[in-house]
This record gives C-alpha cells, structure tokens and sequence, in this order.
C-alpha cells in the first residue's frame, strides 16, 4: 500500500472561507500540503474574479459552489497563478462562459503536462479532472478591473515555475502570491528558480503588503516574505557546500538535515530545490527543464521510499 493511500485526506468540505477584505475571500484548503491548494473569490457588482482553481472534480465542484452563493452578477474571470494541476484541474467546473486568464508560458506547459500529475498519485480521487487552457494571455503584466476594484496581474516568474503570477490589489495592499510563498510549507521550485524566486520575494516585498495568501497554508501577512527567503538562501549555501565537495543533491540533502526547516510540511522538497540549486551554480538558465521524473524519485528515496502524502 502506498503512503498515499494511508493519508487520511481532509474532505472538500473542510476548505475555509476567509473574508481578507470587503468583498474579497481567501478560500483555504487545510493542512496545505501536497494539492491543497488555496484561491481567492473576489466580488463584484458585475461578476466574481477567481485566483486558481482546486486539483480533484470534488474540490472543484464545491469551489464553484461557493463562487456562486457569493457571486452577485454573471461574470466570471478565472486567473491561474501558475500551470501546476492543484491550481489548474478545476477550470473545467467553471464552464464555457468563463474567461481563463494566464502567463502566455502557463499556457503552453498546461497544454504540454496534461494530467500528468494524476500519475504521481493514482490512489487520490482525481474525478472527471480535465485541462482547459487559459482564453487570454499576456507576457508582463494586465490589470482587471472589477466594478471599483483593481486587480493587477503581475508575472514574477521564474520563482517557483516559469510562469508564475501574483494578483495584487493595491488599494487593499492584498497579496495573492500562488505559490512564489507559502505559509507553513516548504518551498519548492525546481521548475523554477531559485535565484529567481528570491528576486520575486524581494519585488513583491517591495509592494508593501499587509494581507498575503499564499498558494498553500494558512493566511499570513508580510512575515511570511522572511520565512522563504531564509530557506531559500539557506538552500543556496548548502547546494554551494555540496557542490564544491562534489556530492549529488541526494547526498547533501541526506547530510544535511533539515535543520530549522524541519517543521514546514512536505520536506522532501529540499531534494528537488537543491537540484534547482545545482543546476543554477552549473550556469543553468533559470527555469530550464529538467528530468522532474527522476529528481521525484530522490524525493521519495529521501522519504524512506515513500511516495510524500498527497492530501487531496
């Protein structure tokens, strides 16, 4: 029997509704972990903005029931911070009328993955889970506007993907940050950067927020900013120890520990940062692919020949 399988998984109906401002809500899904994923609802007069979708048909469905009890007019926008299946599966719940917006690279890794993810955990319930593709892209940046409301569409990748993008409201100084931070949870940006996301911390610590949801965990603030940069410097100096002592990722992780790390859910993911991490001190361009199937394979060597849990 697989780890994931002995998970005993939260339902779809433990998800959290958080009102973080008027009219805007923050739709968490505790404890955070691997696809549990959180999305924003924002109301207005005319329509509801949604940032990210959910992994499974369940989560989705009940996602959308919600946008509907909250939503006031006919509209609907769907953004997807970024192409990862836990933030992108539950487009098809929204329907045809929805219009998908995303980072113009989002798009084409959403159409190159697939389901793929489902593969890595085949005892979860993924249900009738599908890919739509976003309808409209952009390469910097757009802003949307809801009723009153700005919603400023901002790409800061590559951080943890390619293609990642933040949702900033700035009269509300609210922070959607997909999953550039997270709260409560490792870092993870092998399709990424690491180099890169400590660049995209720093641009969006500069537009001051008070109020940030992350991609994953509970609602934080600004202090969250500190937690990911310390970690990922901290994965920095030790790929630069590593490297230069001409160990493998695997190995390093393995003699290193997790240190003051070890309480963030999902420490597997040391393995595949220091990858990141290694490819960047080889002069790797950031965000250039790289052999996921067998880096997720380490990770689950590291966690004692586990697949990591998988809470959806």
């Amino acid at each position: 029997m697989s780890a994931s399988s002995r998970t005993v998984r939260p339902p779809a109906s433990a998800a959290r509704l958080v009102e973080v401002a008027d009219g805007v809500h923050a739709y968490t899904q505790p404890n955070g972990g691997w696809c549990l994923n959180n999305a924003g609802i924002l109301v207005g007069g005319d329509g509801v903005l949604v940032v990210d979708t959910v992994a499974t048909e369940a989560r989705a469905v009940r996602l959308r029931e919600t946008v509907d009890r909250l939503g006031t007019g006919p509209g609907r926008i769907l953004v997807n911070t970024h192409h990862h299946g836990d933030h992108t599966f539950g487009n098809f719940a929204f329907g045809p009328t929805t219009t998908i917006v995303a980072h113009e690279q989002a798009r084409t890794e959403m159409a190159a993955t697939g389901t793929a993810l489902t593969g890595l955990w085949p005892d979860v319930a993924w249900g009738d889970v599908r890919v739509v593709l976003p309808h409209l892209t952009f390469r910097e940046a757009v802003t949307v506007h809801l009723g009153d409301r700005r919603v400023e569409l901002i790409h800061v990748g590559p951080a943890h993907t390619t293609n990642d993008v933040v949702a900033w409201l700035p009269e509300e100084r609210l922070l959607f940050a997909g999953d550039v931070v997270l709260a409560g949870c490792t870092p993870f940006n092998l399709m990424g950067s690491i180099a890169g996301a400590l660049r995209a911390v720093a641009r969006l610590r500069r537009l001051d927020p008070v109020t940030v949801v992350c991609g994953h965990g509970p609602v934080a603030g600004p202090e969250v900013f500190d937690r990911t940069e310390a970690y990922l410097r901290w994965i920095q100096e030790v790929a630069a120890a590593g490297f230069a002592a001409g160990l493998t990722a695997l190995e390093v992780a393995r003699d290193t520990g997790l240190g003051e790390f070890a309480d963030l859910l999902d420490p597997e993911r040391m393995v595949g940062n220091l990858h990141r991490a290694y490819d960047e001190l080889r002069g790797g361009e950031p965000g250039r692919p790289l052999d996921v199937s067998s880096v997720f394979a380490e990770m689950v060597d590291f966690n004692g020949g586990r697949l990591p849990d998988c809470w959806a």
